[in-house]
């Protein structure tokens, strides 16, 4: 699944983007049960936005994706920062727990 963008209107100018996902779902690739999560990204856009319908259904197609939290943190900051460039983008997922632990993990780009 692709994340489209837009035309940023106001690339000359620093500013932050705030987006919450807090309906994340991806499988435990041991057990195959479902992990919950709020996903939240900031970033500085450059030249482009993220299209935010399109991220919508990025996230979505994890729902039957087997990865382990710190993978799937990573590879959406990967396929962001490839969608759209941004200057800085930081995304922290907070998975609910499970077994008695609760993991949050974090990852950061900056050109």
């Amino acid at each position: 699944m692709n994340i489209e963008t837009v035309e940023n209107k106001y690339p000359k100018r620093d500013y932050n983007v705030h987006i919450e996902f807090p309906e994340f779902t991806c499988v435990c690739p041991k057990t195959g049960l479902p992990d919950f999560a709020t996903i939240t990204i900031d970033y500085t856009p450059d030249k482009l936005l993220v299209e935010l319908k399109s991220l919508k259904l990025y996230f979505v197609s994890y729902r039957n994706e087997g990865s382990f939290h710190e993978t799937v943190i990573n590879k959406i900051l990967d396929d962001f920062v490839a969608a759209c460039k941004p200057r800085k983008m930081k995304i922290v997922g907070e998975f609910n727990v499970r077994g008695g632990i609760r993991t949050t993990v974090s990852a950061e780009h900056s050109n």
